[in-house]
């Protein structure tokens, strides 16, 4: 018999554990992953609704590598907590 799928995964709305969704009709935030660390389950909303990351890096201009370079380092201490922060995902995905 085939385990039983997490009831956390269909309510998201994603494929699996650690993959993150665009959520364009959320309000205010702009994906969802439900987070999996060891057998810790989570489901974090992040990324400002509306707000473009960061365009892709081959040929940006300077301004954006330095908008880039700026959130990294102003989200630095929650990005190193890993998988289970929001930070983590942001940086993955829009930046």
């Amino acid at each position: 018999m085939p385990a039983k799928k997490d009831p956390r995964l269909a309510r998201a709305g994603v494929n699996g554990y650690n993959k993150p969704k665009r959520t364009p009709k959320h309000p205010k935030k702009s994906h969802v992953v439900v987070a999996k660390e060891g057998n810790k389950v989570k489901t974090i909303r992040f990324g400002q609704q509306g707000v473009s990351g960061s365009p892709k890096k081959a040929g940006e201009s300077e301004a954006y590598k330095n908008r880039r370079k700026s959130f990294k380092a102003r989200h630095a201490k929650n990005i190193s907590k890993g998988k289970m922060s929001a930070a983590y995902w942001a940086d993955r995905v829009k930046w």
